[in-house]
């Protein structure tokens, strides 16, 4: 492995670290009924986002680390074709900070967007 890609995979891990939380949190406020993890990683993959990186097991982390936060709510429900299933809802204050963060990212985002640009 070159330092470059040492580089790149630093970058992505830390970038990644605050933006899958932002992506669960919009995800989930917008949508019509509670979703499983499965589910949630169906969707984020037939988007084409790569915020997971192919990794769906680390959404889990993230989606318990929501819920104690309590950003999300859950609750198990048995499964016709498998085990059980943990559903997640976005909560009120799930929605509030969905609403701060999304205003960090776009205002992260623009400086970026203008940094890389040039216009700073």
């Amino acid at each position: 492995m070159t330092d470059h890609d040492t580089h790149l995979r630093k970058f992505q891990k830390e970038l990644s670290a605050g933006t899958v939380s932002l992506v669960l949190l919009a995800l989930l406020a917008r949508s019509d009924q509670p979703l499983y993890g499965y589910q949630i990683a169906k969707r984020l993959e037939a988007s084409g986002q790569a915020v997971l990186s192919g990794k769906q097991s680390a959404l889990y982390p993230v989606l318990r680390n929501l819920s104690a936060a309590g950003l999300l709510e859950s609750e198990v429900e048995p499964s016709v074709s498998g085990p059980p299933r943990r559903y997640y809802r976005i909560t009120a204050e799930g929605r509030r900070v969905l609403e701060q963060w999304a205003a960090v990212w776009s205002a992260t985002r623009d400086v970026v967007e203008s940094a890389l640009e040039g216009s700073l």
